[in-house]
């Protein structure tokens, strides 16, 4: 059943786990186990009861078995709370399981447990790559190049110049990611979104709930609003395009043409399985591959806003696939193109030399200025 062949090579095993059955399973099991806790600590049910129901969310279930049941009765929940009421001996206490809850009450708090861990990964590796742009402007600041617009030959810039381009790009961009990552929130809403079925008691089993999963309660339930997670899946994208871009310079500038930057050099790695005079830069085709594909994914999200009544049909459940491919494109962009970066061989005599055939003089302009005042930008939002 692995797709490891397909996802492996566009990701990365930590994120690919963060969103493999495991974790997902992994993660529903958590809410429910956590709901019965938060439910006995407010005085809903008994602690014993919830204790029972948490060891039974304790085992995993088989999941290819899960996976068959999940898409015969439309959704994971209904399978999976029967397995876990079936764990459990006592049939009063087995009818407590899922107490308040709806399908969709797990599947999004689920789906947002895996979101946080996914967003730790994004930001730990957007910051390697940061880092190692800001070490590279700093050091080319003043190494002069030939600037191209339009494909063509433009007038002198440093090399520094262009790389504080790109880390302005990365850095925005993971601020505005940072910035959407309030969108990760628990979902309690119950059947129609009223908190029906908790005895009056649901801001207290919101609260208690949240502080056990260690997740934002939201205000209101959020079933048919789903404007926070179009938000996250856009900045994903925006990510990926603005390491996209890092991918694309570089991969022009590697050109036998040109010759001024090339990825590091890694056995194994950029070569041809018929050219053997050949070195690709495979973690820009890694980037570029994920530029393309993640604005569409976005689009997708975005396109399903318009959520039916209180519960949509077909909107929210195409979410979790796609953000799920968006976490996994973006972190695999970013893992590619980070050791590029810190490994990147820079020739600076070949542009020098570009420089001089394209005879458009030796004036950088402001060049060093200007990376000076991105670096230094970036260095107080750090």
């Amino acid at each position: 059943m692995s797709a490891l062949l397909r996802d492996r090579p566009a990701s990365t095993p930590a994120m690919l786990a963060a969103f493999g059955d495991e974790a997902l399973l992994r993660a529903a099991l958590s809410f429910e186990a956590a709901l019965a806790r938060a439910q006995a600590d407010v005085g809903l049910i008994p602690a014993s009861a919830a204790e029972t129901i948490a060891a039974a969310c304790v085992r995993l279930p088989d999941v290819e078995a899960l996976a068959e049941a999940a898409a015969h009765a439309g959704t994971l929940a209904i399978p999976l709370v029967a397995v876990i009421r079936e764990r459990i001996v006592d049939p009063e206490v087995a009818k407590l399981v899922h107490k308040g809850a709806t399908s969709q009450d797990l599947a999004d708090t689920a789906l947002m447990l895996q979101a946080k861990a996914g967003a730790a990964l994004i930001v730990e590796e957007a910051q390697r790559l940061a880092g190692a742009l800001a070490i590279l402007a700093e050091t080319h600041a003043a190494t002069p190049m030939l600037g191209r617009t339009l494909l063509q030959a433009a007038l002198p810039i440093t090399f520094g110049l262009k790389v504080s381009g790109w880390l302005q790009g990365v850095a925005g961009a993971l601020a505005r990611f940072e910035r959407e990552t309030s969108a990760i929130q628990l979902q309690l809403g119950g059947a129609a979104g009223s908190l029906a079925g908790l005895d009056g008691r649901a801001a207290a089993v919101t609260a208690r709930l949240a502080a056990l999963l260690d997740l934002p309660a939201a205000s209101t339930p959020w079933h048919a609003r789903r404007e926070g997670l179009a938000g996250l899946a856009s900045s994903l994208a925006i990510l990926v395009g603005a390491v996209g871009k890092i991918a694309g310079d570089v991969a022009l500038l590697a050109q036998g043409e040109v010759a001024e930057a090339f990825e590091p050099r890694v056995e194994g790695r950029g070569g041809s399985s018929a050219m053997a005079h050949k070195r690709n830069p495979t973690g820009c085709q890694v980037a570029l591959s994920a530029a393309l594909r993640a604005p569409h994914l976005a689009a997708t999200i975005v396109a399903a806003l318009p959520q039916a009544h209180e519960r949509g049909l077909g909107g929210w459940q195409v979410e979790a696939p796609v953000l799920a491919d968006l976490f996994q494109l973006t972190h695999g962009a970013l893992a590619a193109m980070a050791p590029v970066i810190e490994g990147l061989e820079v020739d600076t005599d070949r542009m020098a030399a570009n420089l001089a055939v394209a005879g458009v003089g030796a004036d950088t302009g402001e060049s060093e200025a200007l990376v000076a005042r991105a670096l230094a930008v970036y260095r107080k939002d750090r």
